[in-house]
């Protein structure tokens, strides 16, 4: 029914606009003007009337180029589409927090995609990268002196040092943000004496806040210049960044298939949800504190960048809410913590489990993703 009603209007602009010369005619109301300036005739400046004077000159606040073609250029002429709006810089996705003394990087990017520009920016100002946990978001630096660092930095982190004969570490740690697809990015330091070869744990807080604030800062102008510059993610390094150590499927007690990823939960939440987008269904809607991802198998995966054209719409080709409800094939993806690992499951609801073939289809096509 919406196909026909879709191509009777089509049948009646066809026949209402032909023949219609009023309308799209060379001297119809909807006639290209485009070269409409050809036709203009130019006038005198404007002159004052002689009994007034004025200080200002008269200038024309649209002054014709010097160098346009002259009126002796006949025919039709295309104007040209003005050139887009650059976009590039307006909002970066790197903004600096503070509450207190506490300062952090806010990054609009997923926790995969942070995690080797954050380590990328310790490298390049000579820290030497002592220990990486990217299953937990951390990694640490080695005791250092400031001398053995780039010179701009250490002549920044000189005045941070609470003795001038001292060794600084770091350690980044990076965590997934509030709202999804976000990161919070935090840098923590501790010193010790020159040539002591004692342990120094880090501190819960931060003690030595300017050198603290002093690497947020210079992380945060670098992590902006190289995303205004076009910095492109290593696909590799992200994806060891959340990819669980261990993975493997089998089923309960019960005989329901189950997913065991060998990875805390957090870690754990990214990687299913980059595995879910990366596949063939539609993720409708989460539930971080639940742990729940809420998919329609019945609807693909949403393409942002792929909208239907304006025959695809007028002819019905997109289904209305009432077809989309009536096909809807809806499941929900739990996430539970399990000792030291996650167990990925598939429900129908809260109280059912879905069919096992269901469930081994889903959590075998996330399995496949998260590689």
């Amino acid at each position: 029914m919406k196909r026909l009603a879709g191509l009777s209007a089509l049948a009646l602009i066809i026949s209402s606009t032909s023949g219609c010369g009023w309308l799209w005619g060379e001297d119809g109301y909807f006639r290209d003007r485009g070269s409409d300036y050809l036709e203009a005739t130019q006038k005198p400046p404007m002159q004052l009337p002689p009994d007034i004077s004025s200080a200002k000159r008269l200038d024309p606040l649209l002054p014709i180029p010097r160098n346009v073609a002259d009126g002796s250029a006949k025919g039709e002429f295309e104007v040209p589409r003005p050139l887009p709006l650059s976009t590039a810089g307006e909002a970066s996705d790197f903004s600096l927090q503070k509450s207190g003394n506490s300062r952090w990087v806010l990054a609009q990017r997923a926790p995969a995609e942070v995690w080797p520009v954050a380590r990328q920016f310790f490298e390049d100002n000579g820290f030497r990268i002592a220990e990486e946990r990217p299953q937990t978001g951390e990694f640490t630096t080695t005791w250092q002196r400031s001398d053995e660092l780039s010179a701009s930095m250490a002549k920044r982190l000189a005045s941070t040092a609470t003795s001038s004969d001292s060794e600084m570490r770091a350690r980044v740690r990076i965590e997934p943000g509030v709202q999804r697809g976000t990161s919070e990015v935090y840098v923590v330091t501790a010193e010790r004496p020159a040539g002591s070869t004692a342990e120094v744990d880090f501190p819960a807080r931060s003690v030595n806040t300017a050198a603290d604030a002093l690497l947020v800062d210079e992380m945060l102008a670098s992590m902006t210049r190289s995303a205004e510059k076009g910095g492109s993610v290593s696909l590799l390094a992200a994806r060891d960044f959340d990819a669980p150590s261990r993975v493997s499927l089998s089923e309960d007690g019960s005989g329901n298939p189950v997913l065991n990823l060998g990875a805390d939960l957090d870690r754990a939440w990214s990687s299913v949800g980059r595995a879910l987008e990366h596949g063939e269904w539609r993720v409708e809607d989460i539930n971080r504190s639940l742990g729940l991802y809420y998919i329609n198998l019945a609807e693909k995966a949403e393409k942002h960048d792929q909208e239907p054209g304006f025959f695809g719409k007028l002819f019905g080709s997109e289904p209305s809410k009432e077809e989309r409800e009536a096909r809807a094939e809806r499941y929900q993806v739990r996430l539970s913590k399990v000792g030291d690992s996650v167990q990925v499951t598939v429900e129908k609801n809260i109280n059912t489990v879905a069919p096992a073939d269901v469930a081994r289809r889903v959590l075998s096509v996330i399995q496949d993703n998260l590689g």
